[in-house]
C-alpha cells in the first residue's frame, strides 16, 4: 500500500529536497507541497495525505495551529497523521505539537533513510519517538501543566489484560517490552495495544501516555 505525503514548509529548496528523496522510495508518493499552515489545510481536504510532514514554523498559520486543525477537523475531512520538522530534536514546540495532536517529530537534518523510515513507521500507526523519550517528553509536559485531572472512567471500556497493557504503554514499554514482561508473544501485545487505542480513541501511543498522566494514572517519574 502506497502511502500519500504533503510535504509542509516555507522554503522551496527543502521542499523539493524532502520531495526527492521520498518520491524515489518504495510505497511513498509525495502528492503535494504547501507553504504554510493555510495552504496545507487546503491541500489536505483535495489530496487525502496518509502522513503530512509539517514544518513548525511558518508564516500565515504555524506548524501547530495547522496541526491542531488538521487532526481534529469538523465533518468529514481527511484526518492525516502529522509529523512535526523540527531543527532541535527537543524544545518548547515539541510539547505543544503532541498536545495538538502530532504523532511525533523529526529533525530537519534527518537522512535519506531516517526520513522514508519515518513515513512508514506513522502511517502505520506508530509514534515516532523511542519510549524513552516518549517518557521523557511527557513527563515533563505534564509537569508544567496546571493540575485537572480527568475522570479515569474513560478505561471503564478496558479489559483487565488490556489496562495492564496500558499502563506499560504508559510507562513507556515497547511492544517487545510489554510482551516479555507479561509473558505473552510481542504480536500479541502489539494486538493489545491496538485495540486500546481503538477503544480508547487514540491515535498513537504518545497519545496514550498524555491521556495516563492526564488521568493521574501514571506520575511524572514512574517507571512501572
Amino acid at each position: 500500500m502506497t502511502v500519500r505525503v504533503l510535504i509542509v514548509d516555507d522554503q522551496p529548496m527543502y521542499r523539493a529536497g524532502m520531495s526527492a528523496i521520498l518520491g524515489a522510495a518504495d510505497g511513498i508518493a509525495v502528492v503535494g507541497e504547501a507553504g504554510d499552515g493555510e495552504e496545507a489545510l487546503v491541500r489536505n481536504r483535495v489530496l487525502h495525505p496518509d502522513v503530512v510532514l509539517m514544518d513548525v514554523r511558518m508564516p500565515k498559520m504555524n506548524g501547530i495551529d495547522a496541526t491542531r486543525q488538521l487532526t481534529r477537523p469538523a465533518g468529514t475531512a481527511n484526518i492525516p497523521r502529522v509529523v512535526m520538522l523540527t531543527t532541535f530534536d527537543i524544545d518548547e514546540y515539541v510539547y505543544a505539537a503532541l498536545e495538538a495532536g502530532a504523532s511525533g517529530f523529526l529533525l530537519k537534518d534527518a537522512d535519506a533513510h531516517e526520513l522514508t523510515s519515518a513515513v512508514h513507521i506513522v502511517a502505520g500507526g506508530d509514534s515516532l519517538l523511542s519510549p524513552r523519550v516518549t517518557r521523557r517528553l511527557i513527563e515533563d509536559f505534564v509537569a508544567s501543566k496546571p493540575t485537572g485531572l480527568q475522570s479515569t472512567t474513560v478505561f471503564n471500556s478496558l479489559t483487565d489484560r488490556e489496562r495492564e497493557v496500558f499502563l506499560l504503554i504508559a510507562t513507556g514499554r515497547s511492544n517487545a517490552e510489554i510482551g516479555k514482561e507479561l509473558f505473552m508473544a510481542e504480536q500479541t501485545a502489539k494486538s493489545h495495544v491496538s485495540r486500546i487505542l481503538s477503544k480508547l480513541h487514540l491515535r498513537d501511543r504518545i497519545h496514550a501516555v498524555m491521556l495516563a498522566y492526564d488521568t493521574g494514572l501514571v506520575r511524572p517519574g514512574a517507571s512501572g
